[in-house]
């Protein structure tokens, strides 16, 4: 079996890339494929699951036409700039074309050290492997724009951190791993031709119906601030929190990338936090667009040179560009809390302040953000919600006064109560990666056992749709299942 590949990003060679072949593991075990993923990929599921798939997807073997690098850039971490981060545990083999003609990275997650491993072992333990797999291939289910997860392989060796873990390669699909650190990575060295160049391929990977602009790092940056300005409204509408919004991980692509220390919120509070290496809640659930704001400032910069040669004017260019992230933001998270509440959108102060009220009510109550929004879903409609999974859900006080305001509004708004209901089911999932889910997925898969895997990957293929079956995957964590922190696995 031949893989497609057509390595565009490789062929800009040094010093965007240095070649890189993955370390072999011992005795490298599939433990899944997503199948529909490969077939969309243009690549035989079936061959993956095989010996020579496996092989593959481990790092043990290369197949024809992949060129394997680590990629260079650099990035904000916490607010500090490390002017050389680099692919430190993840290996580039290569780019394909999938079936919908799109150019999609396969790239190999904890296949050993490369120049940019900082002293690290270039390994994966197993636990935040099945994390990725499962959030990213949640968050993909959900709408998010986001990478995606091909394979997972466990590696037959331990990785050391506190204690030994048990190994594994992660197999992730991108539209690209371009970041903004990569634009910081050559604007500290000021290597303007090859930002000059990295700001070409950008725009013809992700953007080439701006290669005619009139000043295309300008319209570049305007791009990316209304990508991610969309894609972290997206975020919060669903509880999720990123954990490390550094720089370097932040995607040109606008999708999201990294699900080390992510979780999703389950009783509403904007000061939720769950990296265990966030310590002053840097990057909590409230805090997420101020600081895409503010990464994406760092965007700016490093673009200033590509911007206007008389830096004043570049400048002002890319401030006015950033001042337009807040509307962005707000525009793109109203409706889609609009959405959520059954209604066309939030335009008049009065629907703003119930939307707002709506969230207050939840934090006072402490309810759950993901059943809060579908038991809306249940109420817009309670004859066709049958046994829904609004009905796990037992309204505080806070929500049960909201409510009849919510109603009266929904009586103006008007339209057939059943198709607005479908139209809230889709918006509202009934199931979440919740993290103390996610956190059983990951003790089993450490015994060996990777049954709940399995299962939790199928039912978040379909996250709006509730089965009663599965009740228990949409329950919030009881007291003593809480997972309070996430791990990045470095």
């Amino acid at each position: 079996m031949s893989i497609a590949f057509d390595n565009s990003f490789a062929r800009l060679g040094e010093p965007f890339s240095v070649p890189q072949r993955p370390d072999p593991v011992r005795a490298p075990v599939l433990i899944r494929v997503n199948a529909a993923l490969a077939e969309e990929l243009g690549i035989d599921p079936h061959w993956l699951q095989s010996d020579d798939g496996v092989a593959t997807l481990a790092g043990n073997a290369l197949p024809e036409g992949a060129t394997p690098v680590a990629a260079a850039y650099a990035g904000h971490q916490f607010g500090q700039f490390n002017p050389q981060l680099g692919d430190g545990r993840a290996i580039l083999l290569g780019e394909v074309i999938d079936l919908h003609g799109r150019r999609r990275d396969i790239q190999l997650k904890g296949s050993g050290r490369t120049p940019w491993s900082r002293g690290g072992d270039g390994r994966s333990p197993l636990g935040p492997v099945i994390r990725e797999y499962l959030v990213s291939e949640a968050m993909h289910a959900l709408g998010v724009p986001t990478t995606r997860a091909l394979a997972a392989v466990t590696s037959g060796e331990p990785v050391f951190r506190s204690g030994a873990e048990p190994g594994a390669v992660f197999t992730r699909v991108a539209a690209s791993h371009i970041r903004i650190g990569s634009f910081e990575y050559f604007a500290a060295r000021q290597d303007h031709a090859a930002l000059q160049r990295l700001l070409d391929y950008t725009l013809n990977r992700h953007y080439p119906q701006l290669l005619p602009a009139e000043n295309p790092a300008l319209a570049l940056l305007e791009a990316v601030i209304g990508a991610l300005a969309a894609l972290v409204a997206r975020w919060q509408l669903l509880g999720f929190v990123h954990g490390v919004m550094n720089t370097d991980n932040m995607l040109l692509s606008g999708e999201t990338v990294d699900y080390g220390p992510c979780a999703f919120m389950e009783s509403y509070d904007p000061a939720t936090v769950f990296s265990s290496i966030d310590h002053q809640g840097r990057y909590a659930y409230a805090n997420q667009p101020a600081i895409a704001q503010w990464n994406l400032a760092r965007l700016a910069e490093a673009l200033l040179p590509l911007l206007d040669a008389d830096s004043d004017r570049a400048i002002a260019l890319a401030k006015g560009a950033l001042d337009a992230f807040p509307s962005r933001f707000s525009g793109a998270r109203s409706n889609g809390l609009a959405a959520k509440l059954g209604l066309a959108s939030l335009t008049s102060a009065q629907d703003v302040q119930l939307g707002e009220d709506f969230l207050a009510a939840l934090q006072a109550d402490a309810a759950d953000f993901t059943l809060a929004f579908r038991l809306l879903a249940d109420e817009a409609h309670p004859a066709g919600a049958g046994t829904g999974a609004g009905a796990l859900l037992a309204p505080g006080t806070a929500l049960l006064e909201w409510l009849p305001r919510w109603k009266q509004r929904l009586e103006r708004e008007g339209g057939e109560p059943a198709a607005r209901q479908q139209r809230m089911f889709a918006v509202s999932p009934a199931f979440i990666a919740r993290n103390h889910l996610v956190q059983r997925a990951i003790e089993q898969g450490e015994d060996g056992d990777f049954s709940f895997f399995h299962r939790m990957a199928k039912r978040l293929a379909g996250p709006t749709s509730f089965d009663v079956n599965d009740t228990d995957l949409a329950l919030p964590a009881q007291p003593q299942e809480r997972v309070y922190q996430t791990f990045c696995g470095t």
